[in-house]
């Protein structure tokens, strides 16, 4: 047991310089963090870089790591919101863009089930009158034709639509089946796109994650305001080509079955009444860039895939003098008259903008729309004087604790508590290693992690030392007694921190928040502790039995 080869111990304290290699940049931190910065910047700028971006480069040497320990929102400051999706208007998205296909179907059908007309019904649902009210079972034939199988485990043998009839009314909803998968579809797509939105201004670790069944947590270390946050993730930017059926309408006016009236996004005293089912949509988008208009004033030039430049060349090109508008959620920003078929699939928008509006809309449409709207319902700022408050409590209580274990371990078992302390040290500075690797995020519920680490690790140090007091007793030699300390101790060590490590794992993927923040330096924790105190405590220990070689040992 106290035999170790030469290459295990080069392997043992070849792996401990690796920590300190990696932890070192935290000691450097607004150095190094200058540094990515100013690499990322000069990557998004196609290799171009100012001055001071160079001068940034060369403040951290390229050969050194310079991954980071990342500080959450309570250590950094920054934002939080707390946003609930609204799935219901998804439903109703689904039934408006099926009523052309149900039209055609239908209509498919005239000669056996007469004039269909459709009638006002709750939003999700659609409700279509049959004239031959005889006949209405064919009309629910023919509309379950576009019904599809649910992609689901869950809603195997079930399809998407569920499709009703009552007296010569035909009624068609989502099926609760797909209802689920649309939500889960939903807050996915939400969830996606709130972090390529907040991705796309450079902000450093946001935390983007799902909380219940419709509700998203974003935390965003850094940024100035929750208001600037919700500036920039609160709009669904939600960009719509719709046909135009009148114009200079009374806001009043009943717009009728499957139509809508928006205002223009200039006079919000003009409206329109335009189709409520659009022509192409801003998810066929593949490109916004801003730019400028004919007249020097900022614009919003953008591209469509093959799909949506198919559809909007087939539109413009038989609508040929007709006015299309422009909708972004939900006001019509242009409406020009069709002069010519538009075949190329792209675009501008321009309007009354400034060149930062113009950009954040660029932004915005390049993300992708969102959904479904999405409220706020809870949203704090906390600023950086509080955090960097937060981090002196958070060093004063670490290092207060690990003093604090310090000395009562070197107090209780002398040079063998120092040979412990040595390992904790190491500990830490592990912990702190591989968090840099990784790119987690330290909050203060994490800072309490790596102080209960501590704690443990050296649990696992005291049950060593004192499995070898009792061999000691038992009149066992010297190193027969590390060596059977060492041994005897491993199983109890090795079974406290895998029901340790269990429950970790449970906190990191049931909790959220400040229990994943506490999990993940625990579990990081229980891992370089066993390390340290198994493998680099005994080898210390190893070493000065080889060199001093004493006869009795007080412990």
């Amino acid at each position: 047991m106290l035999q170790i080869d030469r290459w295990k111990r080069i392997v043992i304290f070849g792996i401990c310089a690796l920590g300190f290699l990696f932890a070192a940049p935290n000691l450097f931190y607004s150095r190094v963090e200058a540094r990515n910065d100013a690499a990322v910047a000069i990557e998004r700028a196609g290799g171009a870089s100012t001055p001071e971006e160079q001068a940034a480069l060369a403040g951290w040497p390229r050969w050194l790591p310079r991954g980071l320990v990342s500080l959450g929102l309570d250590l950094r400051g920054g934002a939080h919101l707390l946003g609930e999706v609204h799935t219901d208007e998804v439903y109703k998205s689904r039934m408006d863009s099926l009523w052309p296909e149900l039209r055609r179907v239908l209509t498919e059908q005239r000669a056996t089930i007469g004039g269909i007309r459709r009638v006002p019904a709750p939003d999700g649902i659609l409700r279509v009158e049959v004239e031959n009210a005889a006949q209405i079972q064919a009309a629910v034939a023919a509309a379950r034709t576009l019904a599809n199988p649910v992609a689901s485990l869950t809603g195997a043998g079930q399809t998407d639509l569920a499709i009703t009839a009552q007296g010569n009314v035909l009624t068609v909803q989502l099926s609760d089946a797909e209802k689920r998968l649309t939500d889960d579809r939903t807050i996915q797509q939400s969830l996606e796109i709130v972090r390529r939105r907040v991705d796309e201004v450079g902000t450093r670790e946001p935390t983007i994650t799902r909380q219940g069944e419709n509700r998203i947590v974003i935390q965003v270390p850094g940024i100035g305001s929750a208001e600037e946050l919700k500036a920039l993730i609160g709009t669904t930017a939600k960009l719509t080509f719709n046909p135009v059926i009148g114009t200079g309408v009374d806001p009043a006016a009943r717009p009728g079955p499957g139509n809508m009236i928006a205002p223009d996004a200039e006079n919000p005293n003009f409206f329109y009444m335009l189709e409520e089912t659009p022509v192409v949509t801003g998810e066929q988008l593949t490109d916004a860039m801003p730019g400028t208009d004919q007249n020097g004033a900022p614009s919003v030039d953008f591209r469509f895939n093959p799909q949506g430049a198919r559809a909007f060349g087939s539109y413009t090109a038989a609508n040929v003098g007709q006015p299309f508008a422009i909708v972004l959620d939900g006001q019509v920003i242009s409406a020009p008259v069709i002069r010519q078929a538009i075949t190329g699939g792209s675009g501008q928008i321009s309007g009354s903008m400034n060149y930062d509006e113009a950009n954040r809309l660029a932004v915005l449409l390049r993300a992708g729309a969102l959904p479904a709207q999405m409220t706020f319902l809870e949203e704090r700022t906390i600023g950086p004087e509080l955090g960097r408050d937060s981090i002196e409590a958070g060093r004063l209580g670490a290092i207060v604790g690990t003093v604090g274990v310090i000395a009562y371990v070197i107090a209780s078992y002398g040079l063998f508590g120092v040979f412990a302390s040595v390992a904790l040290v190491v500990n830490v500075v592990m912990i702190l290693a591989v968090m840099s690797l990784m790119g987690a995020t330290l909050t203060m519920p994490g800072i309490a992690g790596i102080v209960l680490t501590v704690g443990m690790a050296v649990d696992a140090n005291v049950i060593i030392f004192e499995r070898i007091r009792e061999e000691l007793r038992a009149g066992k030699r010297v190193a027969s007694a590390i060596s059977n300390g060492f041994s005897e101790a491993m199983s109890a060590i090795i079974d406290a921190n895998v029901t340790t490590f269990i429950a970790g794992m449970v906190m990191f993927f049931l909790g959220s928040g400040p229990v994943k923040g506490f999990a993940v330096t625990l579990t990081i924790g229980l891992a370089t502790s066993v390390f340290t105190a198994i493998f680099l405590t005994r080898l210390l220990i190893v070493i000065w039995l080889e060199r001093r070689r004493p006869k009795e040992l007080i412990l």
